[in-house]
């Protein structure tokens, strides 16, 4: 292996992680702060979904001799922002339970594929925009009360997705970190934050409770953005670079794991999208057949930081709510937009979609149940009406004559 191990490979591999933890990972650290997470349970959420996501890629990469890249759920952690501080932990890790367990029955039933051909995509697009909406939103208020951070942080993070988009929220958040050091804002450590942290990291069991709150506030939208938002262009990555991986393989496994792992606090292990491009492209190695091994030091990476994990969380809660809020919204912006893309692209699903993003942004919560479950009815029952008028509508504006 380390015959046909470059360097290319190698950088790809390690930089698929690095942009992983050195932003959108900071969504995940803004969803525990809301909640009031400890720094024990942080550690343990971090723990999970790095060995989740390490020995899933290791296996599958090496079982399909394939660059699977696997992740945790950036939608699904931005679904948290929102449904987390309003739903007791153990009843979360419970919905984290619930989803896992659907992905997996999905994935091993070989269902996945005529599900998301039933499913609109522009319903899912919708609701995961609603959700995202109002994170994103907050980036205006910041850049009022601390445009001195703010306010260079964006504007690197939009030259950079003009110039290296790969790397522009990496750039944005090393210019946030440069302007608070010069500023001497690293003084002191996030609420939470633990003195006694230490390098290693301990996983803590959170033991399942299930409740309605906990199946359409957390599970429901959880396993729905998973499929939809990370294993279908996960999916479309890797048969676009030429690998014909069966859906079922990866869905059930990720699946199963991911229910495994739910009372450690992991929320879901996916097929990465957008940065798995790094690893399958030629730029990892020109041989299309040896570019699994970047999948397998991605993977490698992911299994070392689960295991110093604990001194990760130190040092990402040390950082100034500020940065991480700002951090986590530029994290969001382009899942927002790609979103907003789908949901509105088809005339057909249009106003269902419209509708379902307007629920789901409003952020109602009626008889205990969270906005994404209304949405998704809001968006369903509108699509199923449009639908029934089209068909009705179909015999009047057919032309008169023969067959």
């Amino acid at each position: 292996m380390l015959r046909h191990l470059p360097p290319s490979t190698v950088i790809a591999g390690v930089l698929t992680i690095a942009v992983g933890y050195t932003g959108p990972f900071l969504i995940i650290v803004h969803a525990a702060q809301q909640a009031g997470l400890s720094s024990a349970q942080l550690a343990s959420w971090l723990w999970a979904v790095s060995i989740g996501c390490g020995f899933t890629g290791l296996w599958l990469s090496w079982r399909w001799q394939m660059p699977v890249i696997t992740a945790w759920s950036t939608p699904g952690a931005a679904v948290l922002l929102a449904a987390l501080p309003g739903v007791p932990y153990a009843e979360a890790v419970g919905g984290y339970l619930i989803a896992g367990l659907a992905v997996w029955l999905i994935g091993a039933s070989g269902a996945f594929d005529t599900l998301m051909r039933r499913f609109p995509p522009a319903l899912a697009a919708a609701l995961l925009a609603g959700i995202l909406f109002r994170f994103v939103a907050e980036l205006v208020p910041a850049a009022r009360d601390h445009a001195q951070l703010v306010l260079p942080m964006a504007l690197v993070f939009f030259a950079g997705r003009r110039l290296w988009p790969r790397y522009a929220l990496m750039a944005a958040l090393m210019v946030g970190c440069a302007t608070l050091l010069a500023q001497g804002g690293f003084g002191g450590s996030a609420p939470g934050a633990s003195a006694s942290a230490t390098l290693w990291t301990l996983p803590v069991w959170t033991t399942p409770q299930f409740s309605l709150a906990g199946l359409t506030n957390i599970a429901l939208p959880l396993a729905l953005v998973a499929l939809t938002g990370q294993f279908l262009p996960g999916m479309a990555v890797l048969r676009h670079d030429g690998y014909a991986l069966p859906a079922r393989s990866p869905v059930g496994l990720l699946g199963g794991a991911s229910a495994l792992l739910a009372p450690f606090g992991c929320h879901g292990v996916v097929l990465a999208a957008i940065t798995a491009a790094m690893c399958t492209g030629p730029e990892s190695h020109p041989d299309p057949r040896q570019r699994w091994k970047a999948g397998m030091v991605a993977a490698v990476c992911y299994v070392l930081i689960a295991i110093v994990g604990g001194g990760l969380v130190a040092v990402l809660q040390s950082l100034p709510a500020a940065l991480v809020m700002a951090t986590a919204a530029l994290a969001l912006f382009g899942t927002l937009g790609a979103s907003l893309s789908t949901a509105l692209a088809h005339e057909s699903h249009r106003e269902a979609a419209l509708l379902t993003f307007v629920v789901a942004a409003s952020g109602v919560s009626i008889a205990g149940i969270g906005a994404p479950l209304w949405a998704l009815l809001a968006g369903v029952s509108a699509s199923a009406v449009l639908r029934w008028r089209a068909r009705r509508a179909i015999p009047a504006t057919a032309p008169a004559g023969g067959r």
